[in-house]
């Protein structure tokens, strides 16, 4: 087993070896963006990088040096915001990841926690399958933990327990409860993000302030270090498993010419 799971802690030795033993690199995605008083800027980053090692951890891969910085324009009337161009983000995405498979990475798990940069990936992927040959899984991590948290956190909301619990999970220091002031309205928050969040319709919105007010809007209060794990690690055991089984179908479909390789020490 390599001595760490992150790609800049390693030597050449280290990650050609990993790499010949087995082709998977993950890319962890966010943004650096205000999330209120209580949680720190790159509660994005953060929360993408410490799923993504829960996944390595159990895929056998290397997590790449992924981001910090996203597509973010919706959050800049508000200082701590650094955003992208489209365009710069793409070729920042694609350029990690193509010098990668120069090296020898046959597979690709994009895990991102910000939606805003979904269209922009989706490009990037795109391209990393058909000019440099990677076989490509986008997983949108942020979405995964609605799906399974949702109910009992308040829903997936900007600055909310979700959001809290992920950086707690990686760093607890940086989360501030005691901090927490001017939630917007959540009933109003949650009717905004469900317009933007349909399959059939997806309107552009200006400013954050459309959806929260005051920038942000949920219940992190109840969030600890206990159910952090607990969340990580479900999230992680969920993608880790479905990610496996879609690369190997994959490689059915494409071709069969490449064989995955220990994706899933469980399995």
């Amino acid at each position: 087993m390599v001595s760490s799971r992150y790609f800049i802690d390693l030597t050449q030795p280290e990650i050609a070896a990993q790499l010949k033993k087995n082709p998977l690199v993950i890319l962890p995605q966010g943004s650096v963006e205000q999330h209120g008083a209580h949680l720190p800027t790159g509660t994005d980053i953060f929360a993408a990088n410490v799923i993504a090692h829960a996944i390595a951890e159990r895929m056998d891969g290397l997590v790449l040096p992924g981001g910090p910085l996203g597509v973010t324009p919706l959050h800049m009337s508000y200082e701590g915001t650094i955003t992208l161009t489209p365009e710069t983000y793409i070729r920042l995405v694609t350029e990690t990841c193509a010098s990668t498979a120069q090296h020898g990475a046959k597979y690709l798990l994009i895990l991102n926690w910000h939606e805003l940069n979904i269209p922009a990936l989706a490009l990037a992927a795109e391209s990393l399958h058909r000019e440099y040959g990677m076989t490509v899984l986008t997983v949108q991590a942020c979405f995964v933990a609605e799906d399974m948290f949702g109910k009992e956190c308040n829903g997936l909301t900007h600055g909310g327990e979700i959001e809290a619990l992920a950086v707690l999970a990686c760093r607890p220091e940086l989360v501030h409860l005691d901090r927490i002031e001017n939630a917007s309205d959540q009933q109003h928050g949650r009717k905004m993000d469900h317009l933007r969040r349909t399959r059939s319709y997806q309107p552009v919105l200006t400013d954050v302030r459309s959806i929260a007010p005051t920038g942000w809007y949920g219940s992190p209060q109840n969030a600890t270090v206990e159910k952090s794990g607990k969340m990580v690690n479900t999230i992680a055991d969920a993608i880790a498993k479905d990610a496996a089984e879609i690369f190997k179908q994959l490689d059915l479909i494409q071709g069969g010419v490449r064989e995955v390789k220990q994706l899933n020490q469980a399995g």
